[in-house]
């Protein structure tokens, strides 16, 4: 997704950071297969977690509330949710790949509600977005997998609609949105997470998905922007929907079909031109 943050100078810290940043989120699909628990308890528990770090690094709970605020957040718990409803009914790649065709509807929406208006490129990525994601549907899938597909493409949508809200809160911090979103999911998923079977290990995955996967990859994305120009930043992203099916096909045994492959490939090649022509557009922005 196209990330147009300005830096002050660069250092092998911010490279780092990213990377890390993108290592732990990749690290989703592995752990929601391992774990034999519901999607809402495996949300609350993890943002239970998740809330912790947060409360730690903003040192303040929002006490002040705007529309756009309380959008992305609503779209975080959204999109959580049904990221790990279809990880659970569908291969984690095509899982994370749908979820990536985001930029489409990230284009389209900030037209439609900022008036940012697409560029040449934008249209280009959303065709070549649009191409791979036809190419999922191309692998002979269960019923479930048929819907946990159409579930990650709907992430897709819900996260390109969060991503606006973000971009709308001109002075505002997202991770505010963050910590609101695991707050009301803690809270509000109590019952199911009681329902469920309690064990050391389940515990310790949904502790590592809430501290590090969520919580101190985020810190780490938020320090690492800082330092190094979009494109780079968005590239680097990357790495997650690369890794996420090779941990779970390493330690899971899990595979992609022959399109979802190609479909993956023609996603990201899409994602990664969105990338380059938003860090131009940027740059072209920056010298007007």
């Amino acid at each position: 997704m196209r990330i147009n943050h300005g830096f002050s100078f660069r250092t092998p810290q911010g490279d780092s950071f990213l990377a890390l940043a993108a290592i732990l989120w990749s690290t989703s699909g592995l752990f929601i297969k391992i774990l034999d628990w519901q999607p809402l308890s495996i949300l609350a528990a993890r943002s239970f977690f998740a809330a912790i770090v947060f409360l730690i690094y903003l040192r303040r709970i929002p006490t002040r509330f705007s529309m756009w605020q309380l959008l992305a957040a609503g779209m975080f718990i959204l999109t959580q949710f049904l990221f790990i409803t279809s990880t659970k009914l569908t291969t984690a790649a095509n899982a994370i790949f749908l979820q990536y065709t985001a930029p489409i509807y990230v284009v389209l929406l900030a037209f439609w509600f900022l008036r940012e208006k697409p560029s040449r490129t934008d249209w280009l990525s959303m065709l070549i977005i649009f191409l791979g994601l036809t190419l999922f549907f191309g692998d002979k899938l269960s019923t479930d997998g048929f819907y946990g597909n159409l579930l990650a493409i709907l992430s897709g949508v819900t996260s390109a609609v969060m991503m606006v809200s973000f971009r709308a809160q001109k002075n505002g911090n997202p991770a505010e949105s963050n910590l609101i979103a695991f707050l009301v999911t803690a809270a509000f998923g109590i019952p199911f997470v009681l329902k469920e079977t309690w064990t050391v290990e389940s515990w310790s995955i949904l502790a590592f998905l809430g501290v590090f996967q969520i919580g101190l990859a985020f810190i780490f994305f938020t320090q690492g922007i800082k330092h190094i120009p979009a494109l780079e930043a968005n590239l680097i992203g990357t790495l997650e929907p690369v890794l996420n099916p090779i941990w779970v096909f390493l330690f899971y045994g899990e595979s992609m079909g022959a399109f979802a492959l190609i479909g993956g490939l023609v996603v990201l090649g899409g994602v990664v031109l969105s990338a380059v022509g938003g860090a131009k557009a940027a740059k072209e922005e920056q010298q007007a």
